[in-house]
């Protein structure tokens, strides 16, 4: 299987902080690949860099064998880079189906096109029922999925996810893990996720690489990972194994 995403040996400062230093993985096609690790590690930086928000102060990151680290987040989204972020905010004065709209004329210029792409994203995702609804008045699972909408709706070959799961409910928890398989089987979609729910991780990572301090300590199956001594001590906590 081919890489889709390689990411190597890439490093960020920010003045005397390094947030990401020297790390390298790749991530193949149709892959579903979890970044974890303890707060301030460096993996929301890592998706800045992947999305265009940041450039690497070194290192490379080759989307389809296109380097794309000195690009623009607009470019690099139309390349096949969607993305949700860890504080969703909506356009909340438009309706859940405008919001969609927006992100689905990146590639389709006519409304009516935009509007027939947003309603099957809807539809996948459960939400197509409140199409009509302002964005200000969804709870909080469905602002999740809303967010998920917008970036399926351009079109990603490759889905950055950054918590997700975050606030959701043992049983949202679920209903996410199973939009998600569903998107990887039926798509073919490569996803890429920050998480802390390792409930989450567990049932949907191929493959699981842990930063600590911007650095990889490291990478595996999950049910390797989590034993691995040094993400117990750094981050799990040893009542978790």
């Amino acid at each position: 299987m081919s890489a889709l995403l390689s990411v190597d040996d890439i490093s960020k400062r920010f003045r005397g902080l390094v947030a990401v230093d020297r790390l390298s993985f790749q991530v193949d096609q149709g892959d579903i690949f979890a970044v974890i690790g303890p707060n301030g590690a460096g993996k929301t930086t890592l998706f800045n860099m992947i999305a265009g928000v940041f450039s690497p102060d070194g290192g490379t990151i080759v989307l389809s064998g296109e380097r794309i680290n000195d690009l623009s987040p607009d470019r690099i989204c139309r390349r096949g880079v969607g993305r949700t972020f860890q504080i969703v905010r909506p356009f909340p004065a438009l309706s859940v189906e405008d919001n969609v709209i927006v992100a689905a004329l990146l590639h389709r210029h006519l409304v009516p096109d935009a509007r027939a792409h947003a309603g099957e994203v809807l539809r996948q995702l459960d939400l197509y029922d409140k199409r009509a609804q302002r964005a200000s008045g969804l709870t909080l699972p469905d602002r999740k999925r809303l967010e998920l909408a917008r970036a399926l709706a351009t079109d990603p070959k490759l889905l950055l996810l950054d918590e997700v799961m975050a606030g959701l409910r043992p049983t949202e928890t679920d209903r996410m893990v199973s939009i998600l398989k569903e998107l990887n089987r039926s798509r073919g979609l490569t996803i890429l996720l920050i998480e802390h729910v390792m409930r989450a991780v567990m049932a949907l990572a191929a493959r699981v690489l842990v930063m600590h301090h911007g650095a990889a300590i490291a990478e595996g199956a999950p049910d390797q990972v989590v034993r691995d001594r040094a993400v117990i001590e750094s981050y799990l906590g040893a009542e978790t194994v």
